[in-house]
């Protein structure tokens, strides 16, 4: 008898395809079952993500409030806000200062210059500020996160409490030590 015929079959009984199909489904059961390699997720083997105090410079213009000085020492006295950062709540943080800043017209000259000069109008019902937070975040790779959301220069910050709710640009991040 010989080992494979015409049609390509060891023994007149089983095909080579056949058998080396079976071959390949043996070690891939193999490979699963006695060899299956690391256990966990990626995100399971990465190192415990740091946590670091950060100050986050915020600015607000042209907010319309009818009595902006209790509106500054409220913020002052209660020394805490809630904050929304791309319209995912985060929770508290720390307001470390509340600087107003002056209103500041450009007006032309006779001589076609331009200089920078106080708003001589009174009861515009309108302020500038600048606010400084305090608050923890996770270090990243691609910088501070609070909550679920990356903090950067330009990021929108809406600060909220029972009497007050309004937006504010970031302008500044620092990751205190």
């Amino acid at each position: 008898m010989k080992l494979l015929d015409s049609k390509g079959r060891i023994f007149g009984t089983i095909s080579i395809l056949d058998l080396g199909a079976a071959l390949v489904i043996a070690m891939v059961v193999v490979g699963i079952f006695f060899f299956p390699g690391t256990s966990g997720s990626v995100a399971q083997n990465q190192l415990a993500p740091t946590t670091k105090p950060v100050e986050i410079r915020t600015i607000v213009r042209g907010l319309s409030v009818l009595d902006p000085d209790s509106l500054i020492a409220r913020l002052r006295e209660k020394g805490k806000t809630n904050i929304v950062i791309r319209n995912q709540p985060y929770g508290t943080v720390d307001v470390k200062s509340v600087e107003p800043l002056p209103r500041i017209l450009a007006i032309p000259q006779p001589d076609g210059s331009v200089k920078a000069l106080p708003d001589p109008r009174d009861n515009f019902y309108s302020v500038n500020l600048m606010i400084t937070l305090g608050g923890n975040a996770t270090i990243t790779d691609d910088g501070p996160v609070l909550g679920n959301s990356k903090l950067k220069i330009g990021t929108l910050i809406e600060l909220e409490d029972d009497t007050y709710n309004f937006n504010s640009s970031t302008i500044d991040v620092k990751i205190l030590d």
